[in-house]
């Protein structure tokens, strides 16, 4: 258990480091966004690519940081429905759940996300909008992001059987002092 348990933190680093790094998009995402607006209204010059990068940024940065997200316990969780359930039911439908949705999700989009990908970069797809931008990169951040949502889910699932099995005590678990 403790080599898997090494691998999981190994993705825990990774997935941090991910999501700090895609933090400063946001604030890309926001000049550009603010820089768009004040040349449309105050110059009457509009661009459709820089409209395109805005929301292929958001991409980056919502699909980036979706294991971030599940690392910090973040994700969307029905605590109303866990705060009447034993911990051990808690860790059994968390094991469940990653067993037999999260993983599975993620394999399945990244095999059809994967063509969806190669085909728009191998032809050069371009956006249908005029002076739009190429459309491969935004697709490659489906096949990123869910590539790092998988192997965050697998740490998720490696520290999971950890404290199930009693060799892993998760400090994210432990109540926080104020």
């Amino acid at each position: 258990m403790q080599p898997l348990l090494k691998l999981a933190f190994g993705i825990d680093r990774m997935t941090e480091w991910v999501g700090r790094t895609l933090y400063w998009l946001i604030l890309a995402t926001v000049l550009i966004s603010a820089t768009n607006a004040v040349t449309r209204k105050f110059f009457n010059l509009s661009s459709n690519a820089w409209l395109e990068l805005q929301w292929y940024l958001f991409s980056a940065i919502f699909l980036g940081c979706a294991g971030y997200a599940l690392l910090k316990r973040e994700h969307i969780r029905i605590d109303i429905v866990a705060n009447f359930l034993s911990e051990r039911a808690n860790q059994r439908i968390a094991l469940f759940g990653h067993i037999f949705f999260l993983l599975p999700l993620c394999v399945l989009m990244l095999y059809y996300g994967w063509p969806y990908f190669l085909d728009s970069y191998r032809i050069g797809e371009l956006s249908s909008n005029s002076g739009g931008l190429i459309r491969w990169p935004v697709k490659l951040t489906l096949i990123v992001g869910f590539a790092l949502l998988l192997a965050q889910g697998v740490s998720e699932l490696i520290k999971q059987i950890g404290v199930m099995r009693g060799v892993y005590i998760d400090p994210r678990n432990q109540p926080k002092s104020h």
